[in-house]
């Protein structure tokens, strides 16, 4: 499938309503991940499957393969067993890839720890999840794993490096630390995989993956919201082999692509939007460093010759506001995925002009459908690239409703549904939140959306984002695509504050240019008369940067606590 034939393909919405199913003639694929791998080894044994830059290590396919091989034997040695689950908490490393396909060689559950994370959070994911082995960094920043580790399981002083039994992480056995010094009570990466190489049986496990079903979960990954405890999305192999089929079909890509990928590992933006896609087409994987730099991504494309560039839109407008911009040259992109939260529309006409993406897609989704559910098209009209995520993708249906759960007329608002393959297993161990979440098939995305007649969607916001001031509903993505317009605006962030008057008032956080100053009234004096009034930010703070998740997504949450702080706001009950 390519995007002519997407394209091709009728998506325009049903009698006039918002509801829309992608191509119903895909063939999806019944191959595990292990499978999945072995058939790009296969193909492209030779060719460069993976570069490391800031580990220096440069593998082709084969070698990819041979170092999965051995880590899963080298897993099995350890005693485990299909099933059990296996927890990741590392920044992007080559060691982090390895284990991607090395778990899902031996049958094991991955699950992803985000590398932010600090100690409660930790102890809350590897008991939610019952990880029986943990693969760990020694550290990101100023965040030292081992001393968190050894903060919540002491007892890693004294025991076993295989055989822990800590009193407040009861289910963790054993800890595999990467680096090649030696602590305590844990494992070395290192050995385990010599292990694994001295005793690898390809045969064996071949056989093992035999036994093994697509639609077994083999992966674990943590959603947060503003409140209560994050939830584990469940996935399986059959959920994420056919979404990355289909996001790779859409950006055309082939054996002849680099992705340059700055995006987390962790998260399906880089698991799965990456890697897996990357695996569907044989196309080469760049890491550029551990996390997110805008200049060792840019020296990564130039150097790498990359075709395709991953990223969030802060990613994208970090690369482009660098003073060294200019020295880097970009002019073998081609395509790549902007995604992980709303883009301004100035930034996609930035990319696709000054970094030569003039391919680039837009994919909306989430962490519970593998993720991705709409993305556009290489061939889309700039107009509909720049300001929609795209139409549905195939073997998917999606429907906007309203609060009765009804399906709305074309172009009316409402929270988007999606129903199909990539809805995930549920939340592990959270049957409640499962049957809150899906209904009838249907995942309840949250998400306020449009869909227009050709059938593409338009995100305009969260349902729980959305205000209402003095009774009018207002949508913090019109004010923030608004205000982006302003020439010294780089970033901004509107939510709402509580407010005894009209329930709720707005709020806006400013990044400027770099090099560019301007002041709260000058933003008020730029709404005035341009948008209605009752969404002109009664509150507006200047900043240099905004609260962010490790994947760039901002923390809207963050900022309303210390806005309420700031002006001594309490949020008033209500029914």
């Amino acid at each position: 499938m390519n995007a002519s034939l997407v394209q091709d393909w009728n998506l325009a919405p049903l009698d006039g309503l918002s509801q829309v199913k992608g191509r119903s003639d895909a063939v999806l694929s019944q191959a595990t991940i292990a499978q999945f791998l072995a058939e790009a080894v296969q193909r492209f044994a030779n060719r460069t499957a993976a570069v490391f830059r800031e580990q220096g290590l440069r593998w082709t396919w084969a070698q990819l393969q041979a170092e999965v091989d051995a880590l899963a034997s080298g897993f099995l040695a350890l005693g485990l067993r299909p099933g059990d689950r296996v927890g990741i908490w590392s920044p992007n490393r080559a060691e982090w890839l390895v284990t991607q396909f090395a778990t899902a060689r031996a049958g094991l559950v991955l699950v992803n720890i985000n590398p932010a994370y600090r100690g409660a959070e930790l102890e809350y994911a590897l008991n939610a999840a019952g990880c029986r082995a943990l693969v760990t960094a020694e550290q990101l920043k100023s965040s030292n794993y081992l001393e968190m580790l050894q903060r919540l399981a002491p007892e890693l002083a004294t025991c076993a490096p295989d055989a822990l039994h800590s009193a407040r992480l009861p289910q963790l056995q054993m800890v595999i630390r990467l680096g090649s010094t030696p602590t305590p009570g844990m494992l070395n990466y290192a050995d385990v995989l010599a292990q694994g190489r001295a005793r690898v049986d390809v045969a064996a496990l071949d056989a093992l993956g035999a036994g093994l079903s697509c639609h077994d979960a083999i992966n674990i990954q943590f959603t947060s919201g503003t409140t209560g405890n994050p939830k584990g999305a469940t996935l399986t192999h059959h959920n994420v082999v056919n979404n990355a089929r289909f996001i790779a079909q859409a950006m055309n890509f082939t054996e002849q692509d680099s992705l340059c990928i700055p995006v987390p590992l962790y998260h399906c933006f880089g698991m799965v939007l990456a890697v897996l896609a990357c695996v569907s087409a044989g196309a080469t994987m760049v890491f550029p460093g551990e996390s997110f730099d805008p200049v060792a991504t840019l020296e990564a494309v130039s150097e790498e010759r990359s075709t395709a560039l991953h990223g969030v839109p802060t990613m994208f407008i970090a690369e482009l506001e660098h003073p060294r911009f200019a020295e880097f040259d970009l002019s073998h992109l081609r395509t790549g995925i902007m995604a992980g939260s709303p883009c301004p529309i100035e930034t996609m006409k930035r990319v696709i002009a000054e970094m030569h993406l003039s391919e680039i897609t837009i994919a909306y989704g989430m962490t519970e459908t593998s993720p991705v559910s709409f993305q556009s098209a290489t061939t889309d009209p700039l107009e509909r690239r720049v300001s929609t995520v795209g139409r549905i993708q195939p073997m998917l249906e999606a429907k906007v409703v309203d609060v009765d759960g009804k399906v709305v007329p074309v172009g009316e608002k409402g929270e988007l549904l999606v129903r199909g393959y990539s809805v995930m297993q549920g939340y592990w161990g959270d049957q409640a939140r499962t049957r809150e979440a899906v209904q009838d098939g249907w995942m309840h995305t949250g998400d306020l959306a449009t869909i227009d007649a050709e059938g593409y969607c338009n995100i305009v916001g969260r349902a729980k984002d959305m205000l209402i001031r003095g009774g009018e509903n207002v949508y913090p993505r019109e004010i923030e695509e608004f205000l982006f317009r302003h020439p010294k605006v780089q970033s901004v962030q509107v939510f709402g504050v509580p407010d005894a008057k009209y329930g709720e008032e707005i709020c806006a956080w400013i990044v400027p240019k770099p090099g560019q100053t301007c002041t709260e009234d000058e933003i008020r004096d730029f709404c005035r008369d341009q948008i209605a009034h009752y969404k002109v930010p009664r509150y507006v703070r200047i900043v240099t940067d905004m609260p962010m998740t490790i994947t760039g997504k901002v923390q809207k949450f963050v900022m309303r606590e210390q806005m309420m702080a700031e002006l001594k706001l309490q949020a008033s009950k209500t029914a």
